[in-house]
């Protein structure tokens, strides 16, 4: 089996655990090659199935849920080819509060009691379309010495990251009711949102984290066409 599986990674897989079963249900067996399932509902299926490398072409946070483009067998050399894809997000800004990592996961900060309009913000989000500089969070997957700037961060060391050029294609308001934002954002490879987040709350003089994320888009694949975690994941490798 060569070629992509688009998954929809639910909230608390990271995206490794989420290569890991897909590799645990393709894993070759030493009776013939046959797979047999392990849960009981389908305990009574075999299916033969090859040995086959997997791997994920962009990390999702564990608490952001959306498609996972997965390249299976000879399929993981273009992994970095499609890693470049923009991708499209929807977002849940929360307002009026900073957090450590950027996100839910940290320890939350209140500040400024500040409402923002809706027009205020439509104005603000303005200001971010296009190409942009953007600093990656301290609490993100970009390489420093070879490590996981997160990893440092977390071990108390300090994390200095350089500005880059990322582009903005659109940047909408899907919803508001202080403090909670919802968005929709397309962007290039390379963007982080929860630095968007962020820099977004601090042009607002609220402050603001990410406080939910889910991926719609990679390139031309859609949420819509990927196959969740459960038994018909399975199903469909068989196929």
């Amino acid at each position: 089996m060569d070629g992509i599986l688009l998954v929809d990674k639910p909230a608390g897989w990271t995206s490794h655990d989420v290569v890991a079963k897909v590799r645990r249900i393709l894993r070759h067996q030493v009776d013939g090659g046959q797979f047999v399932v392990d849960s009981e509902k389908l305990k009574t299926k075999t299916y033969k199935l090859k040995p086959i490398k997997v791997g994920h072409t962009g990390t999702l946070d564990p608490f952001a849920t959306g498609l996972l483009v997965l390249v299976v067998g000879s399929y993981t050399k273009r992994a970095q080819e499609f890693s470049k894809l923009d991708k499209t997000y929807e977002a849940e800004i929360t307002l009026g509060a900073t957090s450590t990592t950027g996100d839910i996961e940290g320890e939350i900060t209140p500040k400024s009691g500040q409402k923002p309009t809706e027009m205020a913000i439509r104005e603000v989000l303005g200001q971010f379309e296009g190409q942009i500089e953007q600093t990656p969070h301290a609490y993100s997957a970009v390489k420093i010495g070879g490590q996981r700037a997160y990893k440092l961060a977390r071990q108390g060391k300090e994390v200095k990251l350089e500005p880059r050029q990322v582009k903005v294609y659109r940047l909408e308001v899907l919803g508001y009711g202080y403090p909670k934002l919802k968005i929709v954002t397309e962007v290039s490879s390379g963007t982080y949102v929860r630095s968007l987040a962020g820099d977004i709350g601090e042009k607002l003089g609220t402050g603001a984290y990410l406080s939910a994320l889910r991926r719609t888009e990679v390139g031309q694949y859609s949420v819509n066409q990927a196959v969740s975690l459960d038994s018909d994941l399975l199903e469909h490798l068989a196929k």
